[in-house]
């Protein structure tokens, strides 16, 4: 076995060989896998196969996409075996808020470009007269999906992978991995030690295992899942035309044709049982699967069998009940482990066969060149911080097995794993009818209910609308608070701290002390890592913010790009701070009472902070704000926080202060025009695409990721940041809706909201670059509506509130 390899991948199942296929193909030809049996013995060989191109999340369906583009040239390609089926598939509308989401899924087929058509309950019996459709109000039939032969199709991607320059060891058992001093990764197998620059865990059911050998959690559950396989159905030995997938949230199941007998995949509502509970599995296991256990799936096949009646006469031939790992939202873990660096993850798969070749293409785009032409946000790993342990996995696994048929509507709070973070000012905010979310773990105040109404969650504007206008009102008309401590918060210091944080990001970070500065941390090719709030305390301490679901992510970006002769230091103090948001145009007249420092313009100006008492606290404070109003941002220790939020309450209720949430603080942000990370800003797009040049300062010397966005500068973009004013009717842009002009999908929204200071729907959006349209269209929930360019903020466009 060879010594040294630039990369090493541990499994040999879809995952993993669609990696080793796509980094050989991207350049890297010293790739390693190593499968401790045969390819496909873990869960690859006993999946169904089945490969959907319904998807809604745009990252998502081009991950789909590629492989369902892919999957159909794999036999001619290699020679291998590969049982491609384009069948096609029908998924059942049983309500209209799924009707909706068809609408938001077919959005995304205009702009990817697999085919797709709802359908009447009538035009489904017409295509398939044998199934039952009583209570479906319409159907999603996509035509360029399928279902494939798992084992066949990994081994037609370990052919390419081998003839683009892979080496793949089979029946090779790792048995460790550790970091060696240079930062290189040292592999032990069965067969003797290798090292490599970069570590892929690819190892399915087994990725836990793995993770545990450097320290790592890895945040995914196992899950049994059953599918059912019948004798040979009479209709189908009677028909040439093969049956479509469908997909049926009333039997919670997809059901298929295999060959001539009938497929049935149950997930069950309740009662989904964690695969090796309580234990583990056996690493040197291969080919496992679990005792049938065929009665806890009735229920649901009974349901099948309402829908299929032709079901009541086959004996079943066999069941296959083998473990499928989960993540809380269903997409798999692709890319860099937290706090490790050059150790990456490929695994967390629940449809790992319709993902592997379109997982391995984004990731291997990302291990290679720093990042992948698709948003990477809904699939990196660090996703999840500290709080998912693994009870808290094994909590919201279960519960995403059990809703993949149950659509997550938009406002809908699910109930597992739950008030993991919770600042001192929780139950005090539930007394005043704080409504939450989740964001990384944090109960975060998304409206607070006044007089006891709950929201109903919907694609359309919701019941709660006039509410969160009515937050917005006061704010603007007076002040608001909002307990906003779930940003991440950190502490980098030293005497190298300002060269450091000005290296790591493209703005010049403030060279005056209480300087606030908007900075982008950039990868090399100039697109978009991390976005930072950078508040300069004095010459050797920086007060760094950023949004919540980047914690880890962004730790990582402070940590581990320092140079060893780099003298900083990095704390991650987000659970130390909390912070309130207090603004409004009588925010001001609201803190005067409660502190001593002189908060005029003059003396405490807009970009600013200053360490000052509040209520007698040590406070953080600084003069920014999300919203486009007079404001501060109030950072205390965790322990103070109810104490300043109740001084603050009381001060303000001659000003009629209230409080607000998540929902009008976006609303808000629509109207002021910022972009936002993950939405507008993600690892796909340059700051030049965004339209941020502002944000760049190239005279300050060298950064990370300059050279590429000199380059883009130089070489043009392909396509660029618009905000719209959008003619919406009952529902606003909520992003990935296609937007058209003159007939064209041209582009696509990445966030919208309802701009209440306004009176308008507002969105943003990236379009084709050389387009100098004033005027397109967006197709929201199948609607088209007209959407006009605005080339300034909808609110306050001089930000002369910002700077009262």
């Amino acid at each position: 076995m060879q010594a040294r390899a630039k990369a090493i991948i541990i499994g040999g199942g879809m995952m993993g060989v669609g990696l080793a296929y796509h980094l050989a193909l991207e350049g890297w030809q010293d790739v390693v896998l190593f499968e401790k049996g045969e390819l496909t013995s873990g869960s690859t060989w006993h999946a169904a196969g089945q490969c959907p191109s319904f998807i809604a999340d745009y990252s998502m369906a081009m991950i789909h996409h590629y492989g369902n583009t892919l999957y159909p040239k794999l036999e001619a390609m290699t020679g291998q075996y590969t049982s491609w089926h384009g069948s096609g598939g029908i998924r059942f509308a049983l309500n209209q808020d799924e009707l909706d989401w068809f609408k938001r899924v077919e959005g995304v087929s205009d702009l990817i470009g697999f085919r797709m058509e709802l359908i009447s309950p009538e035009r489904i019996k017409e295509l398939v007269p044998y199934v039952e459709i009583d209570g479906v109000i319409a159907g999603a039939r996509t035509l360029d999906d399928g279902h494939v032969d798992p084992s066949g199709t990994c081994q037609a991607m370990a052919i390419l992978a081998k003839r683009e320059g892979a080496t793949i060891y089979k029946d090779t058992l790792v048995t460790g991995t550790r970091q060696l001093e240079n930062g290189e990764w040292e592999v032990s197998t069965s067969k003797g030690t290798i090292i490599c620059e970069h570590l892929v865990n690819a190892a399915g059911s087994y990725a836990g295992m793995v993770g545990e050998w450097v320290g790592l959690n890895i945040p995914m559950t196992n899950m049994k899942h059953r599918y059912v396989v019948t004798e040979s159905a009479p209709i189908f030995e009677a028909s040439s035309e093969e049956m479509p997938v469908f997909r049926d949230p009333y039997a919670s199941s997809y059901y298929r044709q295999e060959q001539k007998s009938l497929l049935i995949g149950i997930y069950e509502t309740e009662g989904a049982q964690e695969a090796w509970a309580g234990t583990r599995p056996a690493w040197e296991a291969s080919n496992e699967l679990f005792e049938p256990e065929v009665e806890a799936v009735m229920r649901w096949l009974e349901r099948v069998l309402e829908r299929l009646p032709m079901l009541e006469t086959l004996g079943i031939k066999r069941v296959v009940n083998g473990a499928i790992s989960h993540t809380s939202d269903g997409n798999p873990l692709l890319g860099p482990a937290p706090a490790l660096k050059n150790y990456w993850l490929c695994c967390g798969a629940s449809i790992g066969i319709a993902q592997g070749a379109g997982s391995g293409k984004y990731l291997a785009q990302w291990m290679v060149h720093g990042a992948a032409d698709i948003n990477m946000n809904a699939v990196d790993p660090r996703r999840y911080g500290n709080y998912a342990t693994a009870d808290y996995m094994r909590a919201v696994a279960c519960q995403d097995y059990e809703h993949m048929y149950q659509l997550h509507i938009p406002g809908e709070e699910r109930p597992a794993g739950r008030n993991l973070r919770l600042t001192p000012l929780f139950e005090k905010l539930v007394q005043q009818g704080a409504q939450y979310t989740q964001a990384y773990g944090w109960e975060r105040p998304k409206w607070f209910s006044l007089d006891g109404t709950l929201e109903i969650p919907s694609f359309r504007r919701k019941n709660i609308f006039d509410i969160v206008g009515a937050e917005v009102r006061g704010i603007s008309q007076g002040v608001g608070v909002m307990d906003l401590s779930s940003f991440a918060k950190y502490e980098v210091s030293g005497p190298d701290a300002y060269s450091y944080l000005n290296r790591l990001v493209a703005n010049r970070v403030s060279k005056k002390d209480g300087g606030v500065t908007l900075c982008h941390a950039l990868g090399p090719k100039g697109r978009f890592e991390g976005e930072f709030t950078i508040a300069r305390l004095d010459s050797e301490r920086f007060y760094v913010l950023s949004g919540a679901s980047s914690e880890l992510r962004d730790l990582d970006i402070l940590s581990l790009k320092r140079q060893p002769d780099e003298r900083v230091e990095v704390r991650n103090v987000t659970d130390d701070y909390g912070m309130l948001l207090l603004m409004g145009p009588r925010s001001r007249e609201v803190l005067s009472q409660l502190t001593k420092a002189d908060l005029s313009s003059a003396a405490f100006p807009w970009m600013s902070a200053q360490e000052i008492q509040v209520a007698g606290i040590d406070t953080r404070a600084l003069r920014v704000s999300y919203i486009g109003e007079l404001g501060w941002e109030l950072h205390v220790k965790m322990g103070d926080l109810l104490k300043l939020y109740e001084a603050i309450w009381q001060a303000g209720q001659a000003s009629g202060i209230i409080n607000f949430g998540a929902y009008a603080l976006n609303h808000m942000r629509m109207e002021k025009a910022y972009p936002a990370y993950a939405a507008e800003l993600t690892n796909e797009i340059t700051m030049i695409e965004a339209g941020m040049e502002r944000f760049i300062s190239f005279k300050k010397g060298d950064f990370i990721g300059r050279e590429g966005l000199l380059e883009r500068q130089q070489a043009g973009i392909k396509i660029k940041l618009i905000y719209l004013e959008v003619d919406a009717k009952d529902a606003d842009a909520y992003g990935g809706e296609p937007v058209f002009l003159n007939g064209r999908a041209v582009g696509i929204t990445t966030s919208g909201a309802y701009g209440y200071r306004v009176n308008k729907s507002l969105a943003f959006a990236y379009v084709e670059a050389d387009l100098e349209a004033t005027e397109y269209e967006v197709k929201i929930l199948g609607e088209l509506c007209k959407a006009r360019v605005l080339s300034e903020a909808a609110f306050d466009p001089l930000n002369e509130r910002l700077r009262s």
